[in-house]
């Protein structure tokens, strides 16, 4: 008698459960905010080499935000239009002095790879570069907790630094 009983009680408590249960928060795509910036002086052609790295949902959002149009790094007949706020925003949020000057760098394009975005750039030929300075702020305008991680090259030798949002700025001597 009391097996009969508890079944209705026990649809009962799952049909009102699902009701009164607190939904779980969605999970997010992934929980850390990071990328990578790769300075690399490339001795055979003289000059640095940029390689970005940045999760490609992240960068879209930070696209949309900054400059307040629809974006998608994934879709071929949209990859123009991308082009020119990807070159936009990297000038924005990257520069680069080799031994005090101001190292201008020429976009090269970008490209898709798994969940993230490469973004390439270079210089035109310097010197091997003795100290290198970088200001980078990709993505600190979009998350709190960013965290951008700048490896740098020379001559075989690589230095690398953690930079915590607010901070922006690493110096390597070469």
């Amino acid at each position: 008698m009391t097996a009969l009983l508890g079944k209705p009680l026990l649809y009962c408590y799952i049909l009102l459960g699902s009701f009164w249960a607190e939904k779980p928060a969605p999970a997010k795509f992934h929980p850390l905010h990071v990328s990578t910036s790769d300075i690399s002086y490339n001795a055979k052609d003289g000059q640095m080499e940029v390689i970005l790295t940045i999760f490609t949902d992240d960068f879209e959002s930070a696209l949309t935000k900054q400059f307040n149009t629809k974006t998608d790094l994934s879709k071929a007949e949209m990859h123009t239009a991308m082009d020119e706020l990807v070159k936009k925003y990297t000038a924005g949020h990257l520069q680069v002095r080799a031994g005090g000057a101001a190292l201008p760098l020429t976009y090269l394009g970008f490209e898709i790879n798994k969940e993230a975005v490469n973004v390439y750039l270079e210089s035109a030929k310097i010197a091997v570069p003795k100290k290198i300075d970088a200001n980078v702020s990709l993505l600190q305008n979009l998350y709190e907790d960013q965290l951008n991680i700048v490896h740098m090259t020379v001559a075989g030798v690589r230095k690398s630094a953690k930079l915590d949002s607010p901070a922006r700025k690493v110096s390597q001597q070469f």
